[in-house]
């Protein structure tokens, strides 16, 4: 049976096992382009032969002279990649032979077809994008256009997969929030769209969840943590976001056993623009000094030091300063290896600058649906880069210890007896240390 699962099939899961990092290769990218350029062959390849033939994959009821489907040769185009095979399907029993335009249209020009290999992965396909890569010299269009609607929905549908799966099988010790705001609907003002990923208990980063709100109010944001909460998401050591009042209440709202982190990169911003720039040099020094100090203890220290050498000559600067100091410093628990990592939302701020990058010269991604293709397959592409931290097992006791300490308190403020969740937990994040 497994013979006759379509070629594109086959081609379509191990693009999304590369993607997953499931499929271990030295060159990753090289092997990302090959599997989308070999996914969209596949996929023209076998819309022509089931236009050929009359019929679906399956479907009984051909009509005389049709002919039928009769296995697949192999094929081989010459890109800047390397060579990329793939699989054609054979079709017999025709009055006249079966020979495929679309095969014959791809000998030397896989130019058009790396591009729309590049685009399936950041940012989906339009039907005019596929219908230029198919169309031959004369203009005509070599696919029908319910083949090219098929192929210009497959990115969405991966999409959809990718927000609904089961987030269980992830252990999340480091959770990392932030959203940015694009034009979903034309001639309204723009709309956030939020994004969240993680790094595992061994060390894995993790894309999460990429989800359109209408703002970044808490309703909106706690409706996002939820999804992910009912897929399978559990309690987090830490939760990074920026200072938005929505994100915040939600993260206390929706993460009550989990230490709130402050983005630091967020919070130098703020302050840089109340600080006179002949006095910033020294202030950065010293607000550096007392976000990234040895310990909780001896950042409050130094920030009382700062305070009282520059309340009276900067007072918005430290009003600023002091706002949500404990969230800014709450990193000071974790490994001290891991804290560099953990103290600011800079990863998915570099993946917004790409993707907003994508769309300056995508003048017509408007609305929810492209838009979200458009961030997902740029996400998707960084993900596939993304490279773990090592979690020792000294630093995995460390983040067992922080874990109990998270669920007392929180047993503790809310008078439970019952430690079960929090003796799950440790159980887990153990377990994780041996795998």
């Amino acid at each position: 049976m497994t013979t006759r699962v379509p070629a594109s099939m086959r081609t379509r899961q191990s693009l999304s096992d590369l993607i997953e990092g499931r499929l271990s290769t030295p060159a990753g990218r090289s092997e990302l382009m090959k599997l989308a350029t070999r996914l969209i062959v596949e996929e023209a390849l076998e819309g022509e032969s089931r236009d050929a033939v009359g019929r679906d994959y399956y479907e009984h009821g051909a009509e005389a002279g049709q002919g039928y489907r009769n296995g697949v040769r192999s094929g081989r185009l010459k890109t800047a990649e390397g060579f990329v095979e793939y699989s054609a399907p054979q079709v017999a029993g025709r009055d006249a032979p079966f020979r495929s335009e679309i095969r014959d249209h791809l000998k030397g020009r896989t130019e058009a077809l790396e591009d729309l290999a590049v685009e399936l992965l950041a940012r989906g396909l339009s039907v005019r994008d596929i219908e230029d890569a198919f169309k031959d010299e004369s203009g005509r269009l070599l696919l029908s256009k319910t083949a090219v609607s098929e192929i210009g929905e497959r990115l969405w549908a991966d999409y959809q997969e990718f927000a609904t799966r089961d987030l269980g099988e992830y252990e999340i010790a480091y959770l990392f929030i932030d959203g940015i705001a694009e034009r979903i609907r034309p001639g309204q003002r723009r709309e956030p769209v939020l994004a969240a990923w993680g790094f595992t208990a061994s060390g894995a980063k993790v894309l999460l969840h990429l989800m359109a709100g209408s703002k970044e109010d808490a309703e909106t944001v706690s409706a996002f943590f939820q999804d992910m909460r009912g897929r399978g998401l559990g309690d987090p050591l830490l939760v990074v976001s920026d200072g938005a009042g929505g994100i915040i209440k939600a993260i206390e709202t929706c993460f009550p056993r989990s230490e709130r982190q402050r983005c630091l990169a967020h919070r130098m911003r703020n302050l840089v623009a109340k600080v006179p720039e002949d006095s910033w040099p020294e202030f950065k020094a010293r607000a550096t000094a007392a976000y990234q100090a040895p310990s909780r203890a001896i950042a409050r220290d130094l920030a009382a030091g700062v305070v009282k050498d520059y309340e009276a000559e900067l007072p918005s600067a430290i009003a600023c300063f002091m706002d949500d100091f404990e969230a800014c410093i709450a990193h000071l628990r974790m490994p001290i290896t891991h804290r560099r990592a953990i103290r600011t939302t800079n990863l998915l701020e570099r993946l917004f600058v790409e993707e907003r990058r994508r769309l300056k010269i995508i003048p017509n991604a408007f609305g929810e649906k492209p838009v979200l293709k458009l961030m997902f397959g740029a996400m998707i592409r960084a993900a596939e880069r993304w490279r773990a931290i090592r979690i020792t097992d000294f630093e995995r006791r460390q983040m067992v210890a922080v874990r109990q300490q998270l669920d007392q308190g929180y047993e503790a403020r809310n008078g439970l007896e019952n430690k079960a969740p929090a003796k799950e937990t440790r159980q887990n994040l153990s377990s994780s240390s041996r795998t």
